[in-house]
Formats: structure tokens, C-alpha cells, sequence
């Protein structure tokens, strides 16, 4: 079984493909269509072979490509909105900052807004709660008490996180899309021919999943964290955002070091990530898979094959 790089992201009613040359994003429309959009990345830079840094510049795009191509499969729908709404005072103002570089600054908006999001519910909130919780001050291991309980608190509330979404009727498919994805990637690194049979076998699961990469992320803040000790609210909060890029950096490396290794101690790290993809992952029927194979596909076009592993 051969390794590759290629990964993606569920989108509404479809997915999105990031390759080694190339990204795509497939779609399933409301007439049956599926609709691949393909766009050629960058040449690598200097930062992007940098070990802990590309980590930090890969996430940071990802970011990026995946709110793009959400709010591409968002417009490929073609749903029917009904009356045309007349736009607001403010819809005319903001069109009137922005131009025709208003999609591109949601986009960037939606993604800042993501960011502290995410930072204020898993890193500042675990932090807060665990500041409550009462420890003997004249333990010498107090700030690694304290970090403990800080990561368990954020791995308690991601979980959470997780299986509220996962109970939402509306999420499903994505949920559907998100194992193509995945049994599609299995079904090529096996070395198979790209048909929904052969597709099927594979698992939903798969070591370099972003729901992986998010709990390695928990298990590491941990350790980085309790490494500069425990501190006042302000210094702790500034501390932690200050240490991010570190963690994600590291967590990357951590990722790809699991998607390439089948070691025992590799094993140990993916287990806990694999078994939280059964709250983000279903099965997916064969339409699903279809369009995961018409991304992927796309992706691997006009590349050497010893750059598609």
C-alpha cells in the first residue's frame, strides 16, 4: 500500500480535493450534474518545506480553500431562493467599500471569524474553567495539574461538540461526503481502479482526517502549554495565543507522521482520532462516492506519477 499527501474537505453536496499540484472541488447539482471545478496551487515556497512551519502556512490555507469552496457548493446548488430580496442600506454600503472584492473579503472574514471561534471555545474557555478549580498552591506540580485539566476540560467540550453536530439531521450528508472522501483515498492508495464497487470496500476512517488532526491538536496543547506554567487569566490567555502556530505546527507534523507510518506506537496516536470519525463520518451511497471520485480524479491529471504518492 503506497501513501499520499491528497486530502480534502465535505462540502454541501459535495467535496472539496486539495492535490500536490492541483485543488478541485466536485459537486453534485440539483439535476444530477457533477460539476468539477479544478484550480492549480502555487509552487511550493521556502516556509512550506520548513518541518513545524508548514504545518502552520498548510493550515492557514486550508482555511482559506475550504471557506471558498464551501461558498462555491453553496452557489452550484441552484437553489431556488424564492423573491429576490431588495438589499439594505448597509448590503449597498459594504458593496460600495468592497466592489467586486466583496466575496473574497467574506470569505477572509469567515475564516478570521472561524479562527476566534475556535480559539475562544477550545483554548481560552478550557482555560477559564480550569482556573476555578481549587489546587494546593505550594504543589510543585501545580501548573501541570492545572494543564492537565485544562486539556481534559477542551477534549470534553470538542467531543461534546461533536456529537451535537453529528446529531444534526442537516449535517448527515456532509458527514456522507466526508467518508468518500475518505474510502476514496483508501481505494487509491491501495492501488485500485477508481469505481464506486471498488471504492465501497474501504473504511470511512483514515489516519490524516482533520478530525484527527483537531484531537492531536488537544493532546499537544497540553504538553506545550504546560511547559511555560500556569499564570494570572491575561498572562495564561496571551500565552496560549501567542503558542498556537506552535501547536498546529507540531500537530501537523504529528498528522503526517501518522499517515505515512504503520508502527505500533503510530497506532497508538491515530486510535483516539479514529474513533472520533465515527461521530463525523457515515457511509456514504453511491452518488456520494461518485462525486469523490470526480474530485479526486481531477486532482491527479497532468502529474508525474511519482508525485501522486
Amino acid at each position: 500500500m503506497k501513501k499520499t499527501s491528497i486530502g480534502g474537505q465535505a462540502l454541501i453536496e459535495g467535496l472539496l480535493m486539495i492535490g500536490p499540484k492541483s485543488v478541485a472541488t466536485a459537486i453534485r447539482k440539483t439535476n444530477g450534474e457533477i460539476v468539477v471545478k479544478k484550480k492549480d496551487l502555487p509552487p511550493k515556497d521556502v516556509l512550506s518545506k520548513i518541518p513545524v512551519v508548514r504545518g502552520i502556512v498548510g493550515f492557514v490555507r486550508q482555511l482559506v480553500l475550504g471557506m471558498k469552496a464551501l461558498m462555491y457548493s453553496a452557489e452550484a446548488l441552484d437553489v431556488d431562493m424564492g423573491e429576490e430580496i431588495e438589499p439594505t442600506k448597509f448590503d449597498k454600503f459594504i458593496e460600495r467599500i468592497f466592489g467586486d472584492k466583496i466575496k473574497d473579503a467574506a470569505i477572509y472574514f469567515a475564516v478570521i471569524l472561524a479562527i476566534i471561534i475556535g480559539v475562544g471555545l477550545f483554548i481560552l474557555l478550557p482555560n477559564f474553567l480550569a482556573d476555578f478549580v481549587k489546587i494546593n498552591e505550594s504543589s510543585g506540580t501545580q501548573a501541570i495539574i492545572r494543564n492537565l485539566l485544562e486539556g481534559i476540560i477542551r477534549i470534553v467540550i470538542f467531543v461534546a461538540y461533536l456529537a451535537f453536530a453529528s446529531r444534526l439531521k442537516d449535517i448527515e450528508r456532509v458527514w456522507q461526503y466526508h467518508g468518500a472522501e475518505h474510502k476514496t483515498i483508501h481505494c487509491y492508495e491501495h492501488g485500485e481502479e477508481l469505481t464506486a464497487d471498488n471504492v465501497k470496500k474501504y473504511s470511512t476512517k483514515h489516519p490524516r482526517c482533520g478530525t484527527s488532526f483537531l484531537f492531536i491538536v488537544m493532546i499537544v496543547s497540553i504538553i506545550v502549554f504546560s511547559l511555560v506554567g500556569w499564570h494570572g487569566k491575561a498572562m495564561n490567555i496571551l500565552l496560549r495565543i501567542l503558542l498556537i502556530p506552535i501547536v498546529a505546527g507540531i500537530s501537523y507534523e504529528l498528522l503526517k507522521l501518522a499517515g505515512r507510518s504503520d508502527s505500533k506506537i503510530v497506532q497508538i496516536i491515530n486510535a483516539p482520532g479514529l474513533a472520533l470519525q465515527y461521530l463525523t463520518t457515515k457511509e456514504p451511497d453511491n452518488e456520494q462516492i461518485e462525486v469523490a471520485i470526480a474530485a479526486l480524479k481531477s486532482v491527479l491529471e497532468n502529474i508525474k506519477d511519482e508525485d501522486k504518492w
